[in-house]
């Protein structure tokens, strides 16, 4: 019964959430961007209900430590505009093809790169809130990657209200998600069994990320991360059209 727990892509999986949930705990998003696109190579039906799952986990252990910044206030137009447009990607995912689905995977991260390299600032005024939180439900629900129209309205602020207040979102955004997932079949008992062994390895990176990345400079931990973005989004497009 258990024996999908150890399999080779089930090791797999396993690191990249560990890298992921590192990433994600010391920048304050970065989970699913990093693992989603290689996770879809390994086995598409990790991606979108079981990281949205781990993502879930991952972002309930951030909120709780960072709790003193988080402002819900503030959260509220783009938790919102969350709602129809996760179920905008739920629809996009009956269309799309597996093929189709690598390609948005590996698009939605470069530009997600592109995105966090710009050197203008965007205030986070509750109108672009809500359109925020729109494009983070529709590529959150279809890709499980939506945390990158946020951080990028929010990427300005201190260190400890940027993981607080993304991560207090990215705890009611992946139920929202996952609830809309559920009927769709993107996300089941199955689902739920192949994301059990992935929470030890999330937690795992975000153990260590606490423990290593707070005597870090915060800029050198972005730039990496940014690399490993880049890679990942690329190996997606890469596998997509050839």
């Amino acid at each position: 019964m258990f024996e999908e727990w150890y399999s080779t892509s089930a090791l797999i999986a396993m690191g990249l959430i560990f890298l992921g949930s590192f990433v994600q705990s010391a920048i304050g998003f970065g989970l699913a961007i990093v693992a989603a696109p290689l996770l879809f190579q390994v086995d598409p039906i990790y991606v979108p209900g079981p990281i949205c799952f781990v993502a879930l986990f991952i972002s309930i252990l951030n909120a709780m430590q960072n709790r003193a910044n988080i402002e819900i206030g503030g959260l509220k137009m783009a938790l919102l505009g969350r709602i129809p447009g996760s179920l905008a990607g739920a629809w996009l995912l009956l269309v799309v093809s597996g093929e189709q689905l690598s390609l948005l995977l590996g698009v939605i991260v470069l530009l997600a790169v592109v995105i966090s390299l710009l050197p203008f600032r965007i205030e986070p005024t509750p109108r672009r809130m809500g359109i925020a939180g729109f494009f983070s439900g529709f590529f959150g629900t279809s890709s499980a990657i939506g945390g990158p129209p946020m951080a990028l309205l929010l990427q300005h602020q201190d260190a400890g209200k940027l993981r607080g207040n993304l991560s207090a979102f990215f705890v009611f955004s992946s139920i929202i998600s996952l609830l809309i997932l559920t009927p769709t079949g993107y996300f089941g008992w199955y689902h739920l069994y192949l994301t059990l062994p992935l929470l030890p390895a999330a937690l795992l990176g975000y153990i260590i990320a606490k423990k290593t990345t707070q005597s870090l400079p915060k800029e050198k931990i972005r730039i990496g991360a940014l690399l490993l973005c880049a890679t990942s989004g690329l190996t997606a497009v890469l596998q997509a059209v050839l």
